[in-house]
């Protein structure tokens, strides 16, 4: 294939993808002779570089990736003999064989998955008595167990919440991929706006954010504590200008951002350290007191000396070293604080998604002040309850419209010739989704006079029947 227009599409060194074997997925990240434990296999992914994505590679001894090769026409699942019915067998344990130790032999003697599967075939006394569908389901079954293959995607939205969804949901608050699909099209995330977020999920909601964007636009990230979480982001493998539309703000100054009270000058961050050299400075004299009746001994010792000076030049040089880096930090938060303050003053944003474990009334009531009219929000919650009362806070305050809480619901199919039904196993539930719209008050009038105003009912005069 040409190599000139399909860069984008073949793995390179340094890029995050996606492990896939059956429905278990893995996020890493491409390091040379890194080794890589995925499903109780180890293997290097050197060998997978200028491959296309979305390539499978077989696992061969030393943990090297070998792409697949196209099966052959002489594949176990064709040209079998297939029974009508299996009421008559009976699993007793002695159909197979092969016993455990027969088919670790097969494998150290370098046997492949598919030689393996078609031994077991062959040394099952019950298989050509099953009916097809069920020497399928055999096939498939000891195909997962024995096949030592695994696919290499690139990384995308998509993928991703299933990933952290089927491996560890709770770090993402039990999100669901098509719950998420839902807020990103309630939010109405499109190249070129203004989104605010506030979202718990490792970065996966964010990360979906800016993909949907395409590096146009700002990304404004509200977080709590400290500093941002961004686990899930780094998966992606954004360019660098990607990361050029992201900023953050911390929730905790919000309050002050609204107020006009927000301080983003330079502070001095010397001034923890000229105490601490000045703390110094009295130590020294000190010690310099204790040493002056011992001058004749110090003359004697001069290399233990030397040595100790040297030692506390090293110390002073780490200690300025460390300064530094602390106050070129403060100087990029400090930075960082300032421009996300800037795209906030205007109050003009585009759209609002909230994602996470806090209570998320507070939080929807402050942030709603930051959209401009006519702007989506969506808030995805665990639990209705919470959404309910936003619910009714939003109805009793006025200034939004087309409020909608949903939850969603999803069954897999499985589609096969003659064998469609639904999975037995499905998702218990996907959280709750309240979404709506910003409208613009009319401020002269006071909020009690928001209401629509509708005339008293006519008193009707009630007519003497009696006679």
């Amino acid at each position: 294939m040409a190599d000139n227009g399909d860069e984008e599409y073949r793995i390179q060194q340094g890029d995050y993808v996606v492990l896939k074997r059956g429905d278990i997925f893995k996020a890493v990240q491409i390091v040379p002779k890194k080794k890589i434990i995925f499903e109780k296999q180890w293997f290097f992914l050197d060998n997978a570089v200028g491959n296309l994505y979305s390539t499978t590679f077989e696992i061969s001894s030393g943990g090297i990736l070998q792409p697949q090769k196209l099966k052959e026409t002489g594949n176990p699942s064709d040209l079998k003999e297939a029974g009508t019915d299996n009421r008559n067998i009976v699993d007793d344990g002695k159909s197979q064989k092969l016993t455990r130790d027969d088919i670790e032999t097969l494998k150290e003697q370098g046997l492949k998955g598919q030689e393996i599967i078609q031994q077991l075939i062959e040394n099952s006394s019950t298989f050509r008595d099953k009916t097809e569908y069920a020497q399928d389901k055999y096939i498939k079954k000891k195909k997962k167990k024995y096949e030592n293959t695994v696919t290499i995607l690139k990384p995308s939205c998509r993928i991703l919440a299933m990933m952290y969804h089927g491996r560890e949901p709770g770090k993402i608050c039990h999100l669901r991929y098509d719950t998420l699909a839902q807020m990103l099209t309630l939010a109405n995330i499109h190249a070129h706006s203004k989104v605010l977020v506030f979202e718990t999920c490792a970065g996966l909601v964010l990360g979906s954010i800016m993909e949907r964007m395409g590096g146009y636009g700002s990304v404004i990230q509200m977080y709590p504590g400290g500093g941002p979480v961004r686990a899930g982001v780094e998966s992606f493998g954004f360019p660098a200008h990607f990361h050029d539309t992201l900023h953050e703000f911390p929730i905790c100054h919000v309050n002050a951002l609204l107020a006009g009270e927000l301080d983003t000058t330079a502070k001095d961050p010397t001034a923890e350290e000229k105490l601490n050299l000045a703390a110094d400075e009295q130590i020294q004299p000190e010690a310099e007191q204790h040493g002056s009746p011992e001058e004749q001994s110090m003359e004697t010792n001069t290399e233990e000396d030397a040595a100790q000076d040297q030692e506390k030049i090293e110390k002073e040089k780490r200690r300025e070293a460390k300064a530094q880096e602390r106050k070129v930090k403060l100087e990029e938060k400090r930075k960082k604080l300032a421009a996300a303050a800037v795209l906030l003053e205007g109050r003009n944003a585009d759209g609002l998604v909230i994602a996470s474990r806090f209570h998320p009334c507070p939080v929807l009531m402050t942030l709603l002040k930051f959209l401009a009219p006519s702007r989506p929000f969506v808030v995805y919650s665990q639990y209705k309850e919470t959404l309910i009362e936003c619910y009714t806070k939003l109805k009793e305050q006025g200034g939004t419209v087309n409020l909608r809480l949903s939850d969603t619901w999803l069954r897999h199919y499985q589609v096969l010739p003659n064998r469609t039904h639904p999975v037995l196993l499905m998702s218990g539930g996907g959280g709750y989704l309240l979404s709506g719209t910003t409208v613009a008050m009319d401020q002269s009038k006071p909020a009690a006079s928001q209401r629509s105003e509708e005339p008293a009912p006519k008193r009707q005069k009630v007519k003497d029947t009696e006679g």
